[in-house]
């Protein structure tokens, strides 16, 4: 359980900086684990105001600041949202940055106000709406998102933009890439040790939040078909998906595991799968418009873990994954050919030895958080620098 202490006193002055969101877990990996504790490391005063039903505390430097947590949907766009950019303007920051959608027509409250705004797009908004949205039908879902579109262009001058992905600079080109590669020091225990060996029969891993559109099928369908395998889920995985997976598993359901079955997993839990041996991290993901071009935490997550990676092959997926010998990319609508992958590294110890080398090593040179981190810092500097 997360070791949490008293709010502390006000310090002596520090830039003051405040994250909002009305959507996200207070643990979200991206903005508590990276952001805001690498803004309190580096020596900012850092609030997020976050729904959350356990009261204001201070958490590894950051100061948390609650808000009732909605029931439904509907009241956390109308009261939640309003409630979040009430308690971030009390507290007068030099910076705020938000991470919802939601949050960008209320967020010009505090533009009102003559404050600087950063808005962190996490997501491809407009074609996640489009493309995964399972309370709208096709037409809502395309009124919805041309609605999202036209208040996107409409405010984007109001705010600074910091982007998760780099294709989303298309939309954003004035835009500062603050990418989701791992913090090193999540990952320093699993780093620190050799890649476990790999296993004598298939063992696959999916971790993260897991729908249709990330590949949910397809994994049951591994675990009907290869009758050696095991297949593990190792995340926030709906009731109803798990058992629709169970089911089309089949006679191979009872290789199929699934933690996380309505319920977001604290990050320990994932780390604690990392550290397991595994033939390959998966990612055969159906071709979606939202997804094609994403470069996915997981696979930075499977690099570091010393983890070969199996993915849609994807041009983009394939000039990272094939191009730096990390793993396979194979045909995501070919359940012979995602098969085919798993037993060629299966085949191979050697060959699933070296990806996962050279993912380990592109992570401690080039693919970790200390490289986003300084642009994010970078970007609050700026900013500062502009006001002084």
């Amino acid at each position: 359980m997360t070791n949490l202490s008293p709010v502390e006193p006000e310090a002596q002055r520090r830039p003051r900086v405040v994250h909002l969101t009305s959507v996200h877990p207070l643990l979200d990996n991206r903005i508590f684990e990276k952001e805001c504790v690498s803004l309190a490391e580096a020596g900012y005063d850092v609030a997020l105001v976050v729904p959350d039903p356990d009261g204001d505390r201070v958490l590894k430097g950051v100061r948390i600041l609650t808000v009732p947590v909605p029931n439904g949907r509907k009241r956390r766009i109308l009261e939640t949202t309003r409630a979040v950019i009430a308690r971030g303007l009390a507290e007068d920051a030099d910076i705020y940055q938000f991470h919802d959608p939601e949050l960008i027509l209320p967020a010009l409250r505090l533009r009102a106000k003559g404050k600087p705004v950063v808005f962190d797009v996490h997501e491809d908004y407009y074609t996640s709406i489009l493309d995964k949205t399972p309370y709208l039908s096709g037409p809502a879902a395309r009124v919805v998102a041309s609605g999202y579109y036209v208040v996107e262009r409409l405010t984007r001058r109001a705010f600074r933009t910091v982007i998760a992905e780099r294709y989303y600079a298309r939309r954003f080109p004035e835009a500062v890439p603050v990418l989701n590669y791992p913090r090193l020091e999540q990952f320093a225990e699993v780093l620190a040790g050799r890649p476990a060996d790999p296993p004598d029969r298939p063992r696959l891993v999916y971790t993260g939040g897991l729908n249709a559109e990330r590949g949910a099928l397809t994994y049951a369908d591994l675990a009907r078909v290869m009758p050696d395998a095991e297949v593990h889920v190792v995340g926030r995985t709906p009731a109803d998906l798990a058992q629709l997976m169970r089911e089309r598993a089949g006679d191979g359901a009872e290789r199929l595991h699934i933690t996380g079955i309505g319920s977001q997993l604290p990050f320990s839990a994932i780390l604690d799968a990392y550290r397991q041996p595994w033939t390959c991290g998966l990612a055969v993901m159906p071709d979606t418009g939202h997804y094609r071009e994403k470069e996915l935490t997981k696979f930075f997550e499977y690099m570091a873990a010393g983890i070969p990676i199996l993915a849609s092959n994807f041009p983009v997926w394939r000039e990272l994954i094939e191009g730096n010998d990390v793993g396979l990319c194979v045909d995501p609508t070919d359940l012979d050919a995602v098969t085919a992958g798993v037993r060629r590294l299966q085949a191979s110890p050697n060959e699933v030895k070296r990806m996962g080398e050279n993912g380990r090593r592109l992570i401690r040179s080039t693919f970790n958080w200390a490289t986003q981190a300084e642009r994010l810092i970078g970007l609050y500097k700026d900013i500062l620098g502009e006001r002084s």
